[in-house]
């Protein structure tokens, strides 16, 4: 039975009051479109929580990496006026720049698809003017997200352009596009149109979803890699134009052919989806049998995200002002798949059920005591599908974070760090090497316990408990914080050394590896050893100076 009129935005209206409920988010913006026209623009909560300003579709949110999508387009202009090669080196174009490639020349086709092998990075520039950005592989063989090479790419428009990125993207985009009250650079003055945006009030500590937030001051911000703030009614029209292969109501923004290379998937990007690859500054993927272009975006205080269903002919857009590490795809995702049941006359789905991100059912895996090598214990409890950490008279609720690891919802009480639990993996490999086609065996029991540097093993342990660690480790642990505000903690643990949750492999005299991917670039780079300890941390690119504040 087809839906009745409305039903649609009540369905929608319903499922964003539980998410935002759930995500603490302090307000929404939402624009829907088909091939034609926009269906709906809407603000839910308030874009100043103080002064309970409610959010309206005028407010500017920033949609931070979906702005790589507009830097592919320009790019791609360029391309069908002929002005670039996309499968030239990039050095030809721009021989000043500060990156070395020993494994091999870097295209345009390599930046746009995030497969340079260059890290990470935010800036093109580091205070040191010696300092380079160092290729990590081959360019082609792995897909890595990187900022960098949005701002390369920002670079190397203005080069053939003959202007600034923000007056080339203001002409060749957002006029053609009709998007006049959209910002193609963040500043000051399109902070007073926006709305405020929120971060976690104790950004020194992980951040459980319904922590306490507080506005961020205005700020400027010119990176092609995201560098957009726009409001509902424009964005809904550039995904229109996305819809339409293309062209706007003005006329193509893309040739047919510079939007079919957009949107063809070159490699895979499971950051996005199990199903998605990349294509030019924006992901390519299926969603229920069609194929979508999508792309999400993180900002100090703003989270987005696109849904373009190319097979359906809808596309959705929604923002929050607020940064507390996720994005609102299920918005999107759903809004299109509401859409898509209605243009087709069918049964409108439900929405997928709101995760809390404190039940826990396999709860009853992480209980027991763990002890420390110097006789501290940490006791937990399983409480149905609740995790509590008993401590100090004290029951913690734990939050769920990724696979095997939770987060204190109680600021002061193991908020620090993550709590990150391990498995006895070796008689679960053993087992399965027995027979490589029975069934995967189930979870191994959990026999460890790590919370920053500290280690606390259960009576299931079996393995070694000493590991001890370069004396040279000692030297570099601590507490780091960049001017942009973001906090680093410096460890030892199991004698090697972690960066929060990351493990720091060293390739280098106080060099490391951020993770344990092998050919990753992203590195930490320990400099200025005074009275024996680092001062200085450079993390893919970034500076950022000990600090110390006490316990």
């Amino acid at each position: 039975m087809p839906p009745a009129k409305g039903d649609v935005e009540k369905k929608l209206d319903a499922f964003t009051a539980g998410y935002m409920r759930s995500m603490n988010a302090p307000g929404m913006t939402q624009a829907l479109t088909d091939t034609k026209t926009t269906i709906r623009t809407a603000g839910y909560g308030f874009a100043n929580v103080d002064l309970k300003a409610p959010v309206t579709p005028d407010h500017l949110f920033q949609i931070g990496s979906i702005t790589k999508s507009f830097t592919a387009l320009t790019l791609l202009q360029l391309r069908d006026e002929g002005k670039v090669d996309l499968h030239r080196p990039v050095l030809e174009y721009l021989p000043w720049l500060p990156v070395t490639m020993p494994y091999g020349p870097i295209t345009p086709h390599h930046l746009l698809t995030h497969t340079s092998g260059l890290p990470d990075a935010l800036y093109i520039f580091q205070s040191d003017p010696g300092a380079r950005h160092a290729q990590g592989f081959e360019p082609g063989a792995h897909f890595h997200y990187c900022n960098l090479g949005f701002a390369i790419l920002g670079e190397l428009i203005e080069r053939l352009d003959g202007r600034p990125w923000y007056q080339c993207l203001q002409a060749r985009i957002l006029t053609p596009l009709g998007m006049t009250a959209t910002a193609a650079v963040i500043t000051i003055e399109s902070s007073a149109r926006s709305a405020t945006g929120y971060q976690p009030f104790f950004d020194d500590q992980v951040y459980p979803r319904q922590g306490r937030l507080v506005p961020r001051p205005p700020e400027v911000f010119d990176n092609p890699a995201g560098s957009i703030a726009s409001p509902a009614g424009d964005m809904a029209r550039y995904l229109r134009a996305l819809l339409n292969g293309g062209q706007g109501a003005d006329g193509r923004i893309v040739s047919a052919e510079g939007f079919r290379l957009m949107s063809t998937p070159y490699i895979k990007a499971a950051e996005f989806s199990p199903t998605a690859s990349y294509g030019y500054g924006i992901a390519v993927d299926v969603l229920d049998g069609h194929k979508i272009l999508r792309h999400t975006g993180g900002m100090n205080c703003f989270a987005s995200s696109i849904h373009v269903d190319l097979d359906g002919g809808v596309a959705a857009f929604a923002s929050i002002n607020a940064m507390q590490g996720y994005r609102p795809t299920l918005i999107s995702q759903y809004a299109v798949q509401l859409l898509r049941a209605e243009k087709e006359a069918k049964s409108l789905p439900e929405a997928g059920a709101l995760i809390d991100a404190t039940e826990v059912n396999n709860a009853s895996e992480y209980s027991g005591a763990f002890r420390s090598s110097d006789g501290r214990e940490l006791l937990f409890k399983a409480d149905g599908t609740k995790l509590l950490l008993l401590h100090a008279g004290q029951e913690i609720l734990l939050q769920h974070g990724q696979r095997d690891s939770f987060l204190s919802t109680v600021q002061g009480g193991f908020s620090d760090f993550s709590l990150t639990f391990g498995r006895d993996q070796t008689s679960k490999m053993a087992k399965h090497a027995e027979n490589d086609a029975a069934p995967p065996p189930p979870p191994t029991l959990v026999v460890e316990v790590g919370y920053g540097p500290d280690w606390y093993t259960n009576a299931a342990y079996k393995g070694e408990r000493e590991y001890p660690a370069p004396p040279q480790y000692s030297a570099l642990a601590g507490h780091y914080r960049s001017e942009g505000g973001d906090d680093m903690r410096v460890f030892v643990r199991k004698g090697r050394l972690w960066l929060g949750d990351s493990p720091l492999n060293e390739i280098g005299s106080s060099l490391f590896r951020v993770g344990e991917d092998a050919w990753s670039p992203d590195t930490a780079e320990f400099l200025t050893i005074v009275d024996g300890r680092a001062r200085l941390l450079r993390v893919t690119g970034e500076d950022c100076w000990r600090i110390e504040v006490g316990s």
